[in-house]
């Protein structure tokens, strides 16, 4: 656990949930009854992975595949007990030791959803942004993804030509390397990470397309299932997902699955895992205990930080447009 005040605090709230029995009811639900849990990760440590591993293999989960759920939904397999879905976005580097290491050694299955961008050219667009040390360098990224991709290409290209990154993503050559495991089955996350919605049509089926060729040329294998960079989508990428070939896709809503979420079989939720926290937090957060606590903590205390992050946005916004027109 890395020792900020946010995740000092964030392990007592969870010490406190676990204290008073909300993981274990919620546990117990989802043994007995017809719930998916639905997880997510992105560029974890080893121990980090491996604790959540563990943990859900003590408590009797049972792990099925992404084409186990497929299968499920299909009705061609019934639907599981305690059933666990594992999930990874983006395709960083470190996935192959810290993720699929583990999964190999515990058997269990995992996807992990790729950007080939990255894979060809080394390293993320948020990452060009967070080079230069600034405390807005957080709210420069939100900001980015809250307007046009046409904007937001400008802005990173920019960055992109001040800085050169070492490589964060996986190679071409690990991509095909995991794939070959029965265990990990490989989903798209689109070409270059942008936030669909912000795309213009040509842009939106370009990514969608573009990925999922580039991704079926790397492992000879069909790319069926996709998550959506950020959890953003609408009606229209749910559209071209199917008309580009794709079966099911996974949404960030931090929701278990259950036979009614399968019905909207392009909308499935998943619950995100923070790395960086306590296990204690992650394991609220697995069990789906933690964003409904968070959610009635800020209702409670009326949080409301949009004035102070709009005024942010605009100084952001005027810093990215003065970066673009030098």
């Amino acid at each position: 656990m890395d020792l900020s005040f946010r995740n000092l605090s964030s392990w007592l709230l969870a010490e406190a949930l676990i204290a008073l029995g909300y993981v274990r009811r919620a546990r117990l639900k989802y043994l007995n009854g017809d719930y998916i849990l639905s997880l997510y990760f992105h560029n974890p440590s080893k121990k980090e992975f491996e604790a959540c591993v563990k943990w859900l293999i003590k408590h009797k989960f049972t792990f099925i595949s992404v084409k186990d759920l497929e299968s499920i939904n299909n009705g061609e397999r019934p639907f599981p007990k305690g059933g666990v879905l594992l999930t990874v976005d983006d395709g960083w580097a470190s996935n192959e030791t810290n993720i699929v290491e583990v999964i190999a050694k515990y058997e269990i299955p995992v996807a992990i959803f790729i950007s080939t961008h990255p894979v060809e050219e080394g390293s993320y667009w948020w990452s060009y942004l967070g080079f230069r040390k600034s405390k807005n360098n957080d709210k420069r990224i939100e900001f980015l993804k809250k307007v046009s991709n046409s904007e937001r290409l400008a802005v990173v290209d920019t960055f992109k030509k001040q800085f050169t990154l070492s490589r964060e993503a996986m190679t071409i050559e690990q991509i095909h390397k995991i794939s070959k495991s029965f265990l990990v089955t490989i989903g798209g996350h689109t070409h270059s990470h942008p936030i669909l919605p912000n795309c213009d049509y040509l842009q939106l089926y370009d990514e969608l397309n573009t990925s999922k060729q580039k991704l079926e040329s790397w492992i000879n294998k069909e790319i069926a299932f996709f998550a959506y960079p950020n959890g953003d989508y609408t009606i229209r990428e749910i559209q071209v997902l199917k008309d580009c070939g794709y079966r099911l896709a996974f949404s960030n809503v931090p929701h278990y699955i259950s036979r009614q979420h399968l019905q909207n079989h392009f909308e499935l939720p998943r619950i995100g895992l923070l790395e960086g926290a306590s296990l204690a937090e992650n394991i609220c957060r697995m069990v789906g205990v933690w964003h409904p606590t968070i959610k009635n903590i800020k209702a409670m205390f009326n949080w409301d930080t949009s004035i102070a992050d709009k005024t942010v946005n605009y100084k952001v916004k005027k810093a990215d447009l003065a970066v673009v027109k030098k």
